[in-house]
């Protein structure tokens, strides 16, 4: 059975007629292919997925907004928005940088949200959305999958140069793992390569970003796939052990994490070991120096499930060192004890979550979270998936410029969430009036906007889809700068005095999921 027809079945009359204006799925320049999840064996389980599926949609449907969008003037909206800064001012959070950085997890941070926190979470989350604004999505491209800009502009053509944070190191994934392919490879029979993805990047803060955070802070982020429907049919995989003890997490993201292979040009070394090589060598560089550091890992999606194998790494073998994690839209990882010798490694998560988001609810779609309590009991379910760390719950409805009606894409969408994190004050106010992110980020990649704001949907893309009009007239694929044509073999002085970090290999992938 269909999953939109299971979800059709099991809605009430009056609802019904909303499933039928469901928008299609759309990408960036990011094609989506949504497939429905495969027969069940049981019906039972087809009973309870439907159930649960059901259970979500009354909570976004039954339950009025907090917001009355009627009550904006749209005309003075747009005309008061465009006058006004994107950014709110950076504070100096120095001498508080341990409870941004959740030493007591984030306790009394989060309800109400605290005016820096908010700022930080914004900061990482647009780390997070850098993964997916600088990928090629183009099949037609022979660079398809890369990263469209070299490391060392990355940040300055996508506009987070004001954060305050260097690129030093690109990661890769293999392509070949045991995962869906849902990005269409490149149509050329030559392309740069045929084996491996670029999946997230390392960075580091430059000298006025650390004097305002009060540490050097290294960063990583993962790239992560919008697309919500496909989850439950590909991550209802088996638990694998990982590290020591009773630990496991599930085997399609450990195998994206650890994969590697000799014959590759990209993952000769794997993900794992490229990021903690790099990120080592940064934790050295600094502590050499005297400076206290950090590492605070973020992603989005899958890249929020890679950002936990990261930091559970990362915790396990560099001692002493601060480890957080930041995620949006992220799924459930490992079992019971994988979540308990992450607490004993000191790592601190922070997840932020929307409601309406089914992401979040897998693996284990149905049961984990009741049956956590049983396990905490009986020690007995190994198999369980569970949540790690404290969670940051938003409401799609708590926006007065989201559309009502359900929108999956929507709802998974990496800038609806830094929307509703801008407007987040607390579990009983209305989205607040002094949100400065731009409106219009949202309908990038999805069409959650209402109509009254008049922003194209999915609108991020390439001028005429990538065609320049050559001398001749015609309209061609243009040829790429040097600089950012993806190269395992060239090598790169990073002239960044604050990192001081030598010669770098310039490191670009090829799509693992599409986005």
């Amino acid at each position: 059975m269909a999953l939109s027809t299971m979800i059709y079945n099991h809605l009430p009359t009056t609802s019904q007629p909303i499933m039928n204006k469901l928008p299609k799925i759309h990408g960036l320049a990011h094609q989506q292919v949504v497939r429905d999840p495969p027969q069940t064996k049981t019906s039972n389980r087809v009973s309870s997925l439907t159930e649960s599926l059901s259970h979500l949609l009354h909570l976004h449907l039954e339950t009025p907004p907090r917001t009355n969008i009627h009550q904006i003037n749209w005309n003075l909206y747009g005309e008061e928005k465009l006058s006004t800064p994107t950014t709110s001012p950076k504070e100096v959070i120095a001498q508080n940088w341990h409870d941004m950085h959740a030493s007591s997890n984030w306790e009394s941070l989060l309800d109400p949200l605290h005016t820096w926190l908010r700022r930080e979470i914004i900061k990482y989350g647009e780390f997070a959305q850098a993964t997916y604004d600088a990928f090629d999505f183009d099949s037609h491209s022979e660079y398809c999958g890369s990263c469209r800009y070299n490391r060392h502009k990355l940040f300055e053509t996508l506009g987070l140069s004001r954060n305050g944070y260097k690129v030093s190191k690109y990661i890769y994934a293999m392509s070949h793992v045991n995962m869906p392919q849902w990005l269409q490879r490149s149509k050329l029979a030559e392309t740069w390569s045929k084996d491996s993805n670029w999946m997230g990047y390392v960075g580091v803060s430059d000298d006025e970003e650390t004097r305002r955070i009060g540490r050097r802070d290294i960063v990583v982020a993962w790239r992560g796939t919008v697309a919500p429907t496909e989850w439950y049919e590909d991550l209802q995989r088996k638990l694998e052990p990982t590290g020591h003890g009773d630990a496991k997490v599930e085997h399609g993201f450990l195998s994206i994490y650890t994969s590697k292979n000799d014959s590759t040009r990209y993952n000769k070394s794997s993900a794992s070991e490229q990021v903690m090589k790099e990120v080592t060598r940064l934790v050295e560089l600094y502590r050499e120096k005297g400076e206290e550091v950090s590492l605070t890992i973020t992603g989005h999606s899958l890249g929020g499930a890679l950002a936990l194998l990261n930091a559970y790494e990362a915790a396990s073998t560099i001692p002493n060192l601060p480890v957080s994690v930041i995620s949006f839209g992220a799924p459930r990882v490992g079992n019971i004890a994988f979540r308990d010798e992450l607490h004993q490694l000191g790592v601190k998560t922070l997840r932020v979550v929307i409601k309406q988001d089914v992401v979040p609810w897998m693996p284990g779609l149905v049961f984990n979270e009741s049956l956590q309590k049983l396990d905490d009991i009986t020690g007995t379910l190994g198999w369980v998936y569970t949540h790690v760390g404290a969670e940051l719950k938003l409401d799609v409805r708590s926006s007065p410029y989201l559309k009502r009606g359900l929108n999956w894409l929507g709802f998974h969408s990496l800038e609806t969430y830094l929307h509703l994190v801008d407007g987040f004050v607390n579990t009983t106010s209305t989205f607040r009036e002094e949100a400065r992110r731009d409106v219009a980020l949202v309908n990038k990649a999805c069409d959650m906007l209402v109509d009254e704001l008049r922003i194209p949907h999915c609108w991020y893309q390439l001028a005429n889809k990538g065609l320049v009009c050559n001398a001749h007239g015609r309209w061609v694929k243009p040829k790429r700068d040097p600089e950012d044509i993806p190269s395992p073999h060239m090598q790169e002085n990073i002239n960044v005095p604050a990192l001081e970090a030598g010669i770098q290999t310039q490191d670009v992938l090829k799509p693992l999921y599409s986005v």
